[in-house]
């Protein structure tokens, strides 16, 4: 991939991970900006099926209201949320 494409797909992205909620933006904000250039294509795979799912079940799956049925999505989950915040 280019360098322009490899910008025009990350400004895609940045865009798909804005939810609505400032809390599941910046969770999501930030695999994409530590993780996403490093991440196999595995990781990128699971990234997207997370960004497909409802608003409403990310939530309660990331404030740990309710189980991810899912086990790959659940320790993606895991994953995003052990991130430390921007410091």
């Amino acid at each position: 991939m280019t360098a322009d494409a490899d910008a025009a797909e990350l400004r895609r992205l940045r865009w798909r991970c804005r939810r609505g909620m400032r809390e599941l933006d910046q969770l999501f904000e930030r695999w994409l900006d530590r993780e996403w250039a490093t991440a196999s294509e595995v990781e990128r795979g699971v990234f997207l099926r997370l960004l497909d799912c409802e608003d409403d079940k990310l939530w309660r799956w990331f404030m740990g209201h309710e189980t991810v049925p899912d086990a790959e999505l659940a320790a993606f989950v895991e994953r995003i949320i052990q991130l430390p915040p921007r410091g």
